[in-house]
């Protein structure tokens, strides 16, 4: 019998699955390598309106967490950039 005939046909091996916390740690040792760190802040509404104002914002994205973030790093790398 050959070789790639014992193989096939046999049960499919399932997915691995990690814990929430390993891939975790695996965002973190990734972000890491990167040169990441990951923080979590506070915006003030004003801050907000900052942002619509500097046009790096819709005023109806306002809400829009992901917007909000996007804004927040456009105004960084406008503002941090050597």
């Amino acid at each position: 019998m050959s070789e790639h005939a014992e193989t096939s046909g046999g049960p499919a091996t399932p997915p691995i699955s990690f814990s929430p916390a390993a891939n975790r740690m695996r965002a973190h040792r990734d972000r890491r390598r990167k040169g990441l760190r990951c923080i979590r802040i506070e915006l003030r509404e004003t801050e907000v309106d900052v942002l619509v104002r500097k046009g790096l914002l819709r005023p109806d994205a306002r809400n829009d967490l992901n917007a909000v973030v996007h804004a927040l790093y456009d105004h960084l790398d406008a503002t941090l950039s050597a």
